[in-house]
């Protein structure tokens, strides 16, 4: 089962609950401290309600442990969504234009990346390297759409009104995919993105004190609800068959405190510019 489909499930047997104890949206809202706004859109399918809000909402109608620990299940599978590439990718060339809707609707984005420059701040052609370097191959036409939807993301970052921060570790900043001009040509772009006011950009050096581990990539997004101009925070982890997109609140609380620790071991402004020129220099000596 999709997420689409546990949400939709999910709000039905949600609405039904309530509709069979009588209890009003009103004052069901005001038993779960939430808006009832917010129960109108969980009822429409419109918002997967946290756990806890959703057992809450099932007790506070009559529902038995069984139906209670059921859409717990469902909230679970209603807040993971698995979008696996090879599936994706027979419906479409590339996956971009799903990153440019999540990057779209956020007012905050933060991306760390452990392994590899974060394809929002890449050259033309380190991203056609790093596409051409994918497990699930591209046709050269493919390719070069995909290498052009990804430069065409780069355009929110010149939205004054809208936030990019960035965490990038050393290792992804030697790691080379093409010949010494390419990388020298990429760290370039990086020291010129960080010129923009609405952008930082954290560098982690390799022999920075650890306070948490470098595991894996993932992105934030700050997203906002237009109707009630609130936060809907969603997480999106790329692996290797599939990306997730995670919008459990408990979970997104894991990734903002790695993220608060991360920044903690990074070097930003006039540090993070002298790490980089610094670097920038040794890689020219590789040629």
């Amino acid at each position: 089962m999709s997420a689409d489909e546990a949400g939709q499930q999910l709000a039905a047997h949600l609405r039904e609950l309530r509709g069979l104890t009588g209890i009003s949206g009103r004052d069901l809202a005001q038993r779960l401290g939430i808006s009832q706004p917010t129960v109108s859109r969980i009822e429409s399918g419109r918002l997967v309600p946290t756990i806890p809000v959703g057992s809450t909402w099932a007790r506070e109608c009559g529902g038995d442990a069984e139906t209670v620990e059921r859409l717990r299940r469902l909230t679970e599978e209603a807040h993971v969504e698995v979008n696996r590439f090879r599936t994706a990718l027979r419906e479409r060339p590339h996956l971009q234009d799903d990153i440019k809707e999540f990057e779209a609707s956020a007012r905050t984005v933060r991306v760390f990346q452990p392994s590899v420059v974060p394809g929002l701040l890449q050259t033309p052609e380190y991203a056609r390297r790093v596409f051409s370097l994918f497990q699930l191959p591209y046709s050269k036409e493919t390719l070069a759409s995909a290498v052009a939807a990804r430069m065409d993301r780069q355009l929110a970052l010149y939205d004054e009104d809208r936030r990019f921060e960035f965490l990038v570790t050393e290792a992804a900043l030697r790691w080379r995919p093409g010949p010494v001009a390419v990388l020298v040509a990429q760290l370039g772009r990086l020291a010129a993105f960080d010129t923009l006011d609405n952008v930082s950009i954290g560098l982690i050096p390799a022999d920075a004190e650890a306070v948490t581990f470098t595991s894996h990539g993932f992105a934030l997004y700050d997203t906002v609800d237009e109707d009630e101009d609130e936060d809907e925070p969603m997480i999106s982890v790329e692996t290797v068959h599939a990306n997730l997109t995670v919008r459990t609140a408990e979970d997104v609380a894991l990734y903002r405190q790695r993220w608060s620790l991360l920044s903690e071991m990074a070097v930003f402004g006039d540090d993070a510019a002298k790490f980089l020129a610094d670097l920038t220099e040794h890689i020219r000596t590789l040629r």
